[in-house]
C-alpha cells in the first residue's frame, strides 16, 4: 500500500528495461542443477494463461525482476496439476506428505542476468506441513486449501477453495485427448522456465530446475471459474477467454540450490 504505481496503458505494452537482453528459450534447460535440494513429479498439469497488463505485473515482482514480455505483451498463468513423489537431495520419495494437488498463479520474470523465470503470486497446496515448509524456509506465497483433483473418462475436473469463507478459489474443467501437439511459440514462451525469482532472507534470489522436454495434448477447456484467484493476486486479465490452453501429462523436476541476484549495479 502507498506504492505509487506506473500510469496504465492502453495497448497492453510496457517500455524497454535496461535489464541484460533475455536468454535465449530453450525446451531443455540451459544449464545443469549440479546439486539437487528437492526433487518432485508433476502430473496431469492444466496451463491456462491470459495476457496481463504489463504495469500491473511489473509492480508485483519482487525488486531485481523486470517484466519477461512475448512481443511486448505480459501474460498471467493459472496451473494446475499433481504433485508426488516429493523428495529431498538424493533421498527416498516423502510418504504421504510427499503428493498433494497444487493450484497456483503466477507471473513472468527476467533477471539483471537475463535469466528468464517465474514469480509466484499464490500457491494453494491440500497439504499443511508443505505450506509451512515452503512458506517459512522459501518464502513462497503457499496457502492451505481444499484441492480436488477428478477425471472423468477423458475429462479432467480441479476445484480450489480457500479454508476461509470469504477466501478465493475456482475450477476448470477440460477434455483431453490422446494425441500429441507441437507448442506454439508463444506456448514456449510460457513454459520453457527453468527456474524461479522470489524474495527471501532480504534479497531476492533465482531458484533454478530441470526436467526433460514437455510433451503436450490437445486440451479444450469446457468451463472455468479463476476470477477470484487472480484478482486475489492483484491482477485482472485483459481477455475473457485464456489466450493458451495446454496439458501435459507429466515430467519429473529437479530442484537446484536458491542463490541470490547479484547487488543491483552488478550484472555479472
Amino acid at each position: 500500500m502507498g506504492e505509487r504505481q506506473p500510469a496504465r496503458r492502453t495497448t497492453g505494452r510496457a517500455p524497454r528495461t535496461a535489464a541484460r537482453d533475455a536468454e535465449a528459450l530453450t525446451p531443455v534447460p540451459p544449464r545443469p542443477v549440479r546439486h539437487v535440494l528437492f526433487r518432485q513429479f508433476w502430473r496431469d498439469l492444466v496451463f491456462l494463461h491470459w495476457e496481463a497488463d504489463p504495469f500491473d505485473v511489473a509492480r508485483l515482482l519482487p525488486p531485481g525482476c523486470v517484466p519477461d514480455l512475448y512481443r511486448g505483451r505480459a501474460y498471467a498463468g493459472l496451473v494446475f496439476f499433481r504433485m508426488e513423489d516429493l523428495a529431498v537431495g538424493a533421498g527416498p520419495p516423502l510418504p504421504w506428505i510427499g503428493a498433494f494437488n497444487e493450484v497456483n498463479v503466477r507471473l513472468y520474470s527476467r533477471d539483471a542476468l537475463g535469466r528468464r523465470g517465474v514469480v509466484f503470486r499464490s500457491l494453494d497446496c491440500d497439504r499443511l506441513l508443505p505450506v509451512l515448509t515452503a512458506r517459512g524456509g522459501f518464502g513462497l506465497p503457499y496457502r492451505w486449501s481444499r484441492i480436488t483433483r477428478q477425471w472423468h473418462g477423458r475429462r479432467l475436473l480441479y476445484r480450489t477453495r480457500g479454508r476461509r469463507a470469504d477466501a478465493p478459489g475456482g475450477h476448470v474443467w477440460a477434455e483431453i485427448g490422446d494425441e500429441v501437439i507441437a507448442p506454439g511459440p508463444l506456448d514456449e514462451f510460457l513454459t520453457s522456465r527453468w527456474g524461479l525469482h522470489e524474495r527471501g532472507w532480504g534479497r531476492t534470489y533465482y531458484w533454478p530446475n530441470v526436467h526433460p522436454r514437455w510433451t503436450f495434448r490437445r486440451c479444450d477447456p469446457l468451463s472455468w471459474d479463476m476470477s477470484s484467484l487472480l484478482s486475489a493476486a492483484g491482477l485482472e486479465p485483459l481477455r475473457a477467454q485464456p489466450d493458451s490452453v495446454l496439458y501435459a501429462p507429466g515430467v519429473p523436476v529437479r530442484f537446484g540450490l536458491p542463490t541470490p541476484l547479484p547487488p543491483e549495479g552488478r550484472r555479472s
